[in-house]
Order: C-alpha cells, then sequence, then structure tokens
C-alpha cells in the first residue's frame, strides 16, 4: 500500500530578506522556521532543505541496512546514521556523507561492508538523491 507524507513550506519576502516556515503536516510533529541566513551560514536556531533531507535519508539509510541485516540472519542491535547534507551556494548540494556505526553479532567484517553499502545504494531516499555523490564511512562497533 502506498503513502503519502505532506510537508507545508511559507516563505515571505525576497529571498535574502525574507524568511518562512515548513510544518509536518502528515505527523503534526510541529513547525519549523527558515531563511536563506540559517541555510547559507549558521543554523541559528532554524532548520533548512538540507536538514530536512539529512533526517530522511539518514533514517531511511538505517532501515534499509537494518531490514538487510536482518534478511541476512543478522539482524542489528543498534544502527546509528548520521547524514552530512554539504550546500554550496550557487551551486547546490554538492554530496552527502553517510556515517554508520553499527553493532552487529556474528557479522563478518566482509558481510558488513557488502552489506552497508548495498544499503547506500538501495534505500529509497538515496536513490531519489542519485544525482549528489553520496560517500558512506561505515564501521563496526
Amino acid at each position: 500500500m502506498a503513502t503519502t507524507r505532506t510537508a507545508n513550506a511559507h516563505w515571505e519576502g525576497s529571498l535574502l530578506e525574507g524568511a518562512g516556515t515548513v510544518s509536518l503536516d502528515s505527523s503534526g510533529l510541529g513547525k519549523y522556521e527558515t531563511s536563506w541566513a540559517s541555510r547559507a551560514n549558521e543554523a541559528n536556531g532554524k532548520t533548512s532543505p538540507e536538514e530536512l533531507i539529512a533526517a530522511a535519508h539518514s533514517t531511511c539509510y538505517s532501515m534499509a541496512f537494518s531490514h538487510a541485516l536482518a534478511g541476512a540472519g543478522t539482524p542489528p542491535e543498534a544502527v546509528d546514521t548520521k547524514a552530512d547534507v554539504t550546500f554550496q551556494p550557487g551551486e547546490g548540494i554538492t554530496g552527502i556523507k553517510l556515517t554508520v556505526r553499527a553493532r552487529i553479532p556474528g557479522i563478518s567484517a566482509e558481510d558488513f561492508a557488502r552489506i552497508a553499502e548495498d544499503a547506500k545504494q538501495n534505500c529509497p531516499v538515496s536513490k531519489a538523491l542519485t544525482g549528489t555523490t553520496i560517500t558512506l564511512d561505515a564501521e563496526l562497533v
């Protein structure tokens, strides 16, 4: 069964002087402020499209990796994934680095590396972001 999730953005003013909000409507989890300054410089308590992409990518990767590990007979005890999305004004998103640390009893280093890379290639968010270079730093802990 397909699902649809909804977020809404509201913006007022020009790009450089304006500001806006983004609301997570499907979950009702909240409304967050955003601005060009918070996107191109310091966050200063506001979010950005890149932070929201990082949240989606780190979550999706953890889910895909956990599923693949369980399917291989080595379910994880824990998977922690961080996504760093780099934004360069004038260029756009220039790269995404996934950093994963996982506790997986009974897995070989080779199987871990293979499954980690496969999850990077095949999680739905990675597939949606194929126009961006995505790197992976995966380590058993």
